[in-house]
């Protein structure tokens, strides 16, 4: 809530708010929910939805209207925030540390909520035995995969695997099975690439949970899930979950790789105009990277999108005008380099919606959302969201 809301009330349209604020579109909110929601039908796996994108229980609602069901989170405030709402199967989809481990298990005792563990070395595995001694919890673990070498995880055929395996259940652990996040499928951006990315992410897995099967382990659980790849795959064979986060709201980075339409991002900011130097080519907005993030993730795609596409307050997108720079509370707006179009006229006072780059980060900036619907500029709800870790 703003300082002006608090003196007068909370706002009731667009127009009455002190910008920067992050708006929410209901209708394209529940219509992605439930893009990915019936493609997860269709290909036979749960889907287990990655709350760090939304971070809102509001938002978990729409995706689960009904009982909570599993979701996937990134940090263990997150866990703690839905476990109190309710949530009982979480994955913590990070590698452990210690005392990271410790915290999840005593939520565990606390709530009777499960929150499975990742991990991918024999020394986080021996560390279980001492969390589980501590609290009185059995930890309950999945070993990272590592399909395409974004970030960590062991490879299926890596000797290490077993080892692993082994060693979690050695320390008195549950192995739930094993988990892959294709995130080099983020640098794509042809259908057949992502394809055969979703593919390779499958093979992976699905190799990995064989090869812990032939051990002896029963690897209930086989998990995977990038946005991209979710919308894309043709065949998940062998894999019991789906995960996915970005989808919910979508942004440019998924835009220019060919998940999604402009129309589908859900979020953006809301900013006026401050300020003009025509001789510059140059609009001011009172929204820089505190409110829109550092993130450039479009800065290597096809078309750089800068610190976000510019809308007018309904939300139509105003042909080739960017956030081209960002400084701490300032933006400017320029047209985008090469384009013959002209600066629409956007005198100061005047609204207008920036789409993010990176949804995940651009939420982060903030503490709530104003929901909205299309074009409309009536404000219909007032969402919190968890932040820190």
């Amino acid at each position: 809530m703003t300082v002006n809301e608090k003196i007068s009330g909370p706002a009731a349209t667009i127009e009455d708010l002190v910008t920067p604020a992050l708006l929410l579109d209901r209708t394209k909110l529940a219509r992605n929910i439930q893009r990915l929601a019936d493609r997860a039908k269709a290909l036979g796996v749960v889907l287990r939805p990655h709350m760090k994108t939304a971070k809102s229980i509001d938002v978990a609602r729409i995706a689960f209207p009904g009982e909570p069901g599993p979701i996937t989170v990134s940090t263990l405030a997150e866990a703690e925030y839905f476990a109190e709402q309710g949530y009982r199967d979480i994955t913590y989809a990070v590698g452990l540390s210690p005392a990271a481990a410790l915290r999840a298990m005593e939520l565990c005792r606390r709530t009777g909520a499960e929150v499975k563990l990742l991990l991918d070395s024999v020394e986080q595995a021996d560390a279980l035995a001492e969390v589980r001694i501590t609290t009185g919890v059995v930890p309950s673990v999945l070993i990272e995969v590592d399909c395409d070498g974004h970030r960590g995880g062991l490879n299926p055929d890596d000797p290490l695997l077993p080892q692993v395996a082994d060693r979690v259940v050695a320390a008195g652990a549950t192995l739930a099975g094993v988990l892959a996040h294709a995130g080099e499928s983020y640098g794509l951006n042809t259908p057949e690439a992502l394809v055969k990315a979703a593919e390779n992410e499958r093979q992976a897995t699905v190799l990995a949970a064989e090869i812990l099967r032939a051990r002896g382990h029963a690897c209930p659980i086989v998990s995977l899930g990038s946005t991209p790849t979710a919308h894309f795959a043709e065949n998940l064979d062998g894999i019991t979950e789906l995960r996915a986060g970005v989808y919910m709201f979508f942004d440019l980075v998924q835009h220019g790789v060919g998940v999604c339409a402009v129309d589908d991002l859900a979020i953006s900011v809301l900013a006026t105009v401050i300020g003009t130097k025509p001789e510059k080519g140059w609009v001011l907005v009172d929204a820089g990277w505190m409110a829109l993030s550092r993130d450039r993730g479009t800065a290597n795609q096809r078309v750089d999108q800068g610190y976000g596409m510019v809308c007018d307050e309904s939300g139509r997108v105003l042909e080739d005008v960017i956030v081209a720079d960002a400084s701490q509370e300032h933006g400017i707006l320029k047209i985008r380099s090469g384009s013959d179009t002209t600066m629409p006229d956007l005198s100061v006072g005047t609204k207008v919606r920036i789409l993010p780059n990176h949804a995940c980060a651009m939420a982060a900036q903030h503490e709530s959302y104003r929901v909205v619907d299309g074009a409309g500029s009536e404000i219909l709800a007032h969402w919190p969201r968890i932040r820190g870790w």
